[in-house]
């Protein structure tokens, strides 16, 4: 009998955690200005984009993180496999709602692998004419058609 509680109660508080919502909140903001950068345990090489700025992006309200990260990574990952022909690139992206807090991340980060490191790496350069973030749509509408597709 004293078993018998213990998993009712188990099974009451299962319920309860998976019928509250404790999601966060999600909004789209006008601007979010990025940057991406790509490095590779391969070679020396490392590649800056130019700051840009990404219309109607999407951000976790709480913590401000970007929602998509890993798509507008992938972006420049794919952009530097298939134009540049550099496969096997880790890449990032930097971001802020703020062009100033970007170029502070950017100056910052481009101080670290030209002047700090002696030459040690050759630092190239990709301007928006030749790459362009373009925006990542995380509605749920839009994420059910792509994982629907995926499937067929």
């Amino acid at each position: 009998m004293k078993y018998f509680k213990y998993l009712l109660t188990a099974v009451f508080m299962t319920a309860v955690a998976s019928f509250s919502e404790v999601s966060a909140k999600e909004k789209v903001v006008p601007k979010v200005y990025m940057f991406g950068f790509s490095a590779s345990f391969n070679d020396s090489t490392v590649y800056f984009t130019d700051i840009q700025t990404v219309d109607n992006a999407w951000i976790e309200t709480k913590e401000k993180f970007l929602l998509g990260r890993e798509s507008y990574s992938y972006q420049l990952k794919n952009y530097l496999a298939g134009t540049m022909r550099q496969p096997d690139r880790t890449c990032i992206v930097i971001y802020a709602q703020k062009r100033k807090d970007v170029e502070k991340k950017y100056m910052k980060m481009k101080k670290k692998y030209t002047v700090k490191t002696n030459g040690k790496y050759d630092v190239k350069y990709i301007n928006a004419n030749e790459f362009k973030f373009k925006t990542v749509n995380m509605s749920s509408e839009e994420e059910t058609v792509s994982v629907d597709s995926f499937n067929q």
